[in-house]
């Protein structure tokens, strides 16, 4: 017997670039729902499948959720002309904007990395939209030198192609993290392949060499979630200067994890999500 699938693809076009969506369907006109409509949003070089443990858990919860195949990325444009920040931000208000999606008025972004940077920008460009964003190992710091060099090589040294799903898992540091690589790649030409090009993820990280983005941050009026792993990437310092710019911002940290916490824990990540969710709701406490 061959099961339903999970989610529906949901194709869109902007300004020419094709943008793949998973609905997970739920919220309202769904059974039990009554949540929060929810766009999730991938780190650099991922992909929408690495949000299916958490899509699962928060349609499962009454929630509307979609995750997106950034441009460049997964099922999406693989080439697209315009890799800038603006761009990124551009296609996830399209997405919010799909009268076939739905979203509705006033969605949560969550996004992870790269993703929870393009939230980032689009809360402080578009606040009135949005009811809130939840940044998972992401903050407003730029990024040091050397690393369009250093992501470029990491990417480029990839054993492509893969003998197969499992060993690139392996290739990938096994567990959860591994399988949640392994997942983004594609099976063709006899051999497991990346649906990414190193070069336009190099192109899209540009923008955040020799910069930063604290005047963005401190204009967001929304609520906001960060949520860090224990050995990731924002330090101490960065997150003490978010608070200060926002002190309303409500921080959890997840013992034990790093960058990847969303593959690795996604099960805290949720219970962390669905109090920041419950907190948005009239006469409900977080």
């Amino acid at each position: 017997m061959t099961s339903r699938p999970e989610w529906t693809e949901h194709v869109l076009v902007r300004d020419g670039v094709r943008l793949s969506c998973r609905d997970w369907g739920g919220g309202r006109g769904a059974p039990g729902g009554s949540g929060q409509s929810l766009l999730l949003l991938h780190g650099l070089a991922g992909q929408s499948g690495e949000w299916d443990a958490l899509a699962r858990l928060l349609r499962a919860d009454g929630h509307r959720v979609v995750a997106l195949d950034q441009r460049g990325h997964g099922a999406s444009e693989r080439r697209p002309a315009d890799t800038s920040r603006a761009a990124y931000v551009a296609d996830l208000i399209a997405v919010l904007d799909d009268p076939g999606l739905g979203l509705g008025d006033a969605p949560v972004l969550v996004g992870q990395s790269y993703g929870g940077h393009a939230a980032l920008l689009a809360a402080a460009a578009h606040s009135p939209r949005l009811a809130g964003a939840v940044l998972v190992e992401a903050g407003p710091g730029g990024a040091e030198a050397g690393i369009l060099d250093d992501i470029g090589g990491w990417l480029r040294a990839w054993p492509v192609p893969f003998p197969s799903r499992e060993a690139a898992a392996a290739y990938f540091g096994g567990g959860p993290v591994g399988d949640g690589w392994a997942g983004g790649l594609e099976q063709r030409d006899g051999g497991w392949w990346p649906r990414f090009d190193p070069d336009v993820m190099v192109a899209s990280l540009a923008e955040n060499v020799g910069r930063d983005w604290w005047e963005e941050w401190g204009a967001i009026g929304v609520p906001l979630l960060s949520v860090v792993g224990e050995k990731g990437i924002i330090e101490r310092a960065e997150y003490d200067g978010m608070a200060r710019l926002q002190p309303a911002l409500r921080g959890a940290c997840v013992p034990g994890t790093g960058h990847d916490l969303h593959l690795e824990r996604p099960e805290a990540l949720h219970d962390l999500v669905a109090r920041f969710l419950a907190g948005l709701r009239p006469g409900t406490a977080p």
